[in-house]
């Protein structure tokens, strides 16, 4: 049995650099939703999301209980990085040609780090029960991701939103097996502040693919009109960047201090909330992409569903985040959703240049930081002055 990670630990280099490879995977999929933005194109990337999601975040929790600075545990997670990197340039053509390349390498990081985790955690009745029950369940989903990767579309669509599905249910109902009875995330001894860690760090990837983008097109083009449509887009990227992290600190608090409603707390917020702000930051860097392209381009639904529906998806995400934390905030980024969610018509049927509708993007979600600084301000008063002794 390989030592269980203790304590709330630091990021290590290891899964540091396994999270490289999700910078170019994060790449990928904004460029396959640039390319395909329609409505198959935005239910394609949100498959193919669901389920890069599900191969990083089960690596991530691997990461909460096994120490991955551990040969053992360093090789294996070696092995999933190389595995990711194949799924990651599968991406492209996984609807096409390259999808049993796809889903076979799903299919083997996902089966391969589960039963490794299994052998691993050997001796914890803690734990053990629940990689059993686990890895009877990733079997088979990943054996229907490969079926998927068999069969043409839509019948591959299909299938791998019921392994997204599927997957979803079992983690959500403890991965019930007859006989084995099933997984209570009451003993599951997460380490709530290194998962929020690992999480706030796939954000700055994902956010990172804005400053690509933005990046990118600037050095292309230095003329003026380019450089303020950089400008606006990297104040976008900036204020995601602060609604997320204004309250980071304080969300690793709350989870790490959550006790036995740690695994519970952290299945909800990790496995089933990030991926909604993941996918929000995505499509906004795809609608950065279109502003820096022709900033005085009359908004169409297709522009209108990324300016302004990417930042309303992520605010919405962040939300359920925040209620679930029992945070404040959760009013401000609800009403700033339903503002951009409301101004899509409005902008498509006015015709407003990109630019102006980005703008106008901006200015809400800068309204709830705004929103945030108060309420902090008012909680702070009604506590009273502090004393200097304290």
């Amino acid at each position: 049995m390989l030592r269980p990670r203790r304590g709330v630990e630091r990021t290590t280099s290891t899964e540091l650099f396994f999270d490289l490879v999700y910078v170019f995977t994060i790449t990928q999929l904004s460029h396959y939703l640039a390319k395909n933005l329609s409505w198959q194109g935005v239910g394609r990337t949100a498959v193919l999301l669901g389920l890069i999601w599900l191969v990083w975040i089960y690596t991530v929790w691997a990461g909460n209980w096994l120490h991955p600075d551990r040969t053992p545990v360093r090789t294996t997670l070696l092995v999933v990085t190389l595995g990711s990197l194949l799924l990651a340039a599968a991406l492209p053509t996984a609807f096409g040609a390259n999808g049993l390349l796809f889903a076979a390498a799903y299919a083997a990081v996902q089966v391969g780090r589960t039963a490794f985790s299994m052998w691993a955690i050997r001796g914890e009745p803690w734990l053990g029960d629940s990689f059993r029950q686990c890895v009877v369940w990733v079997t088979g989903t990943s054996a229907l991701a490969i079926i998927g990767g068999l069969v043409d579309a839509p019948a591959r669509e299909l299938i791998w939103i019921a392994v997204i599905v599927v997957d979803s249910v079992g983690l959500a109902t403890g991965f019930p097996v007859p006989g084995m009875g099933r997984s209570t995330p009451e003993h599951w001894r997460v380490e709530g502040g290194h998962l929020a860690e690992r999480c706030q760090a796939f954000i700055l990837i994902a956010l990172g693919e804005s400053i690509l983008i933005t990046g990118g097109t600037l050095t292309q083009r230095l003329d003026r009109v380019t450089i303020a449509a950089f400008l606006l887009a990297f104040a976008g990227s900036v204020a995601l960047w602060w609604v997320y992290f204004d309250r980071a600190q304080a969300s690793t608090a709350a989870l790490a201090a959550a006790g036995e409603r740690a695994g519970r707390l952290s299945r909800l917020v990790f496995n089933y909330l990030h991926p909604v702000m993941v996918g929000g930051i995505v499509v906004t860097a795809v609608g950065d992409e279109r502003l820096l392209h022709d900033p005085g381009e009359p908004v169409g639904w297709a522009s209108a569903l990324v300016v302004l529906g990417g930042p309303a998806l992520f605010l919405a995400g962040h939300a359920a985040y925040q209620m679930a934390l029992g945070e404040a905030g959760v009013v401000a980024r609800v009403a700033a959703t339903l503002l951009l969610l409301a101004l899509s018509p409005a902008a498509v049927a006015l015709r407003a240049p990109v630019a102006l509708v980005a703008g106008v993007a901006l200015l809400i979600t800068v309204g709830v930081i705004v929103a945030d600084r108060v309420s902090a301000r008012r909680a702070a008063q009604s506590r009273g002055p502090r004393s200097p002794l304290r």
